[in-house]
């Protein structure tokens, strides 16, 4: 037990309090009175032995002094008892005999009127301590609840972060403000103020933050977004002040905010007390970052996972500076992060971390972390002492579709249709000819799928073209098919091929320019549901225009159906080989399926697409690829790089799980 925390908190004074009142009233009713039953009261006042008697009509009671020695004795009586003890004491002719009413002292009076005000504040002492995580916070919910990083806390460098090259890039110059700011304002510049990481979930953000503390070697400050509101109205803003204020004093100062969406999402956006307290919040906020002292050398970073519904305010040159986008790593950052987190684990001679980083393309740092730990409880769990590839394979498995339902049994019939179903993926993915490899088919049910198969890209890729789109649709339909074809009775296994197949073709047509009757046409106007939490969409074409896209998404589908069942009924035999194989094994790897799939016959390739047919493709080829980008040497010599030949880096697509098929 801790004995300090006791002496602390408020309950050694309430203990204290009570035994001082308790003390305080024996002295006050008064000691060494024997309490007698009313009987023998009035046998010792009929029997004279009685010296003298005092009546407390209010609490119904009588006190006696003996004959003998002076004894005190008290007794109670019954109101019908009243008159009965009345006439024996005026029977007995005491000495001393007082029938007054006593009358309470003036402590006492107010002791009962304060007692109930002390009662309801214990009682609001405890409900601040329980909401403010103690005793010695009572009183401070306008405090910043940030947490100060010590020199105990173990200290993040960049070296510790892999697959983030670029941020790192970026994050190197706020190091160097921190540590040297005199030799960034000789030369005029002026120091950032406010630095945001966004990017998806799990990719390194706070990671970086931290980073950028231990390599300054400043105090850092983290607090979430949500910290800052509170049930109380202004202490959200009361907070921002704090925390600033407490930054300032121990400048050069890092701030970090993690998930500050919570707090700078669009103002005007909601009704209610809750909304106004969040805006006073980042109004705030905004406020406090213009107000910064150009010489207080404190650097706001923040992170969030959504930056398209932080306020603008917020985003301005002045305020967030720099904008750093943090998205999943390629797969020479998927191959360093992986040696990152595979030092201290016991890897097996035979694991190669470049091909389980081929294996994982997608994944964030997060992700590949769990896929090492996974394996490694994996390891544990089967009592082996190295981590090898089968329990890493298990591992990425887990991480994609979830842990295997042994628990989930299926019937003959149900097991026979689901090796068709994978199969039909499978086949349909090998016989196209802009889809990625098919690395992996099971039939093992794991989270909610029944079995699936896995389809990854040799290399990430950043942007996709209408022959791969059409592609993931045939190869999608391909489950539906085998059921047409084997069973002539299909099942409810492919409604989520069916569902993503839909969403697809729709975005093609309606995102993607990539239908000649609608044309190069962005449909649908992007519109938020703020007091959702969520992005909505609204349309914004005719009912003539909605009817053409529900048209032409229909001809992509049934495009990819007939596809789908041409390239399975040519290869009605490797079908049924993989159905049998998949039935005996459970589960087939990339080798075992490059010797089924070696005589599978290809579907011929698409003729040429023409977004109209006044615009011809001009027979002209592309100018080959440079195997090396020319540089200016003047430039160079200048200190400045020359422009790059190539288009800028263009926004990466929503990450999904690339290339799997679930029944």
């Amino acid at each position: 037990m801790d004995f300090k925390k006791l002496f602390r908190g408020p309950i050694i004074y309430i203990v204290i309090a009570v035994i001082g009142i308790g003390i305080g009233w024996s002295l006050i009713s008064g000691a060494g009175t024997t309490q007698i039953s009313t009987q023998k009261g009035l046998e010792a006042i009929q029997g004279d032995q009685v010296k003298s008697a005092t009546i407390f009509s209010n609490e119904q009671r009588v006190d006696l002094v003996l004959k003998d020695g002076d004894k005190a004795e008290q007794f109670y009586y019954a109101t019908p008892r009243g008159s009965e003890v009345v006439d024996a004491i005026n029977d007995a002719n005491l000495e001393n005999f007082d029938d007054t009413v006593t009358q309470t002292s003036w402590f006492m009076s107010l002791l009962g009127i304060l007692l109930p005000f002390l009662i309801i504040g214990v009682i609001f002492w405890f409900l601040l301590s329980s909401m403010q995580g103690g005793g010695s916070k009572v009183m401070q919910f306008g405090k910043s609840k940030a947490k100060l990083a010590s020199k105990e806390t173990p200290q993040v460098m960049f070296t510790d972060v892999a697959g983030a090259d670029e941020a790192i890039e970026e994050l190197e110059e706020i190091k160097e403000f921190l540590k040297e700011p005199a030799k960034f304002q000789a030369v005029g510049a002026r120091i950032p103020k406010g630095v945001l990481l966004y990017g998806p979930p799990g990719t390194g953000k706070t990671l970086l933050a931290r980073a950028v503390a231990g390599e300054a070697g400043v105090p850092f400050f983290s607090i979430s977004g949500s910290d800052f509101v509170e049930m109380f109205v202004g202490v959200g803003a009361s907070r921002v002040r704090d925390l600033f204020e407490q930054a300032k004093q121990n400048s050069p100062a890092i701030i970090f905010v993690d998930e500050i969406d919570a707090v700078g999402r669009h103002r005007g956006a909601g009704i209610g007390g809750g909304n106004d307290e969040r805006e006073q919040t980042l109004n705030q906020l905004l406020v406090e970052m213009d107000g910064f002292d150009v010489k207080t050398n404190v650097i706001l970073i923040a992170a969030t996972n959504r930056p398209d519904v932080l306020d603008p305010a917020l985003l301005r040159p002045g305020r967030f500076d720099r904008q750093i986008g943090v998205d999943a790593p390629g797969l020479d950052g998927r191959k360093q992060i992986l040696e990152v987190h595979g030092k201290g684990k016991p890897l097996a001679a035979s694991v190669n971390l470049e091909v389980l980083a081929r294996k994982t393309p997608g994944f964030t740092g997060a992700d590949l972390a769990n896929v090492l730990n996974e394996a490694a409880l994996l390891t544990a769990r089967s009592n082996a002492q190295l981590i090898d590839n089968r329990a890493l394979d298990e591992a990425v498995d887990r991480v994609m579709a979830g842990p295997q339902r042994r628990s989930r049994i299926m019937n003959d019939h149900e097991k026979l249709i689901t090796a068709y179903h994978e199969g039909g993926h499978a086949l349909a993915a090998s016989a196209m000819r802009h889809t990625d490899p098919v690395t992996k088919i099971t039939i093992l049910p794991r989270g909610r799928a029944l079995g699936y198969t896995m389809v990854l890209p040799l290399e990430d890729k950043y942007s996709v073209t209408r022959n791969e789109l059409l592609d993931q649709l045939t190869y999608a339909m391909g489950g539906r098919v085998a059921e047409e074809l084997v069973f002539h009775d299909p099942t409810t296994g492919a409604s989520n091929d069916i569902e993503k197949a839909t969403a697809t073709a729709r975005k093609m047509v309606t995102e993607y320019g990539m239908s000649n009757k609608v044309g190069s046409v962005k449909l649908g106007q992007a519109s938020g549901e703020m007091m959702m939490g969520r992005d909505g969409s609204s349309r914004d074409y005719s009912e003539n225009i909605a009817e053409t896209v529900d048209a032409e998404v229909r001809v992509l589908l049934e495009q990819a159906h007939d596809e789908a069942w041409q390239v399975i009924n040519d290869n009605r035999d490797v079908l049924d080989f993989l159905a049998r194989e998949l039935l005996e094994k459970e589960t087939l790897d990339h080798d075992e399926l490059a010797v089924i799939f070696k005589d599978v016959k290809k579907l011929p390739e698409r003729p040429q697409w023409l977004s109209s047919d006044k615009r011809p493709v001009s027979d002209r080829p592309a100018i080959p690829m440079p195997t090396k980008s020319p540089v200016d040497a003047e430039a160079v010599d200048g200190g400045v790089d020359s422009e790059p030949t190539t288009k800028p880096a263009r926004t990466r697509p929503p990450r999904t799980t690339p290339g799997i098929a679930t029944a």
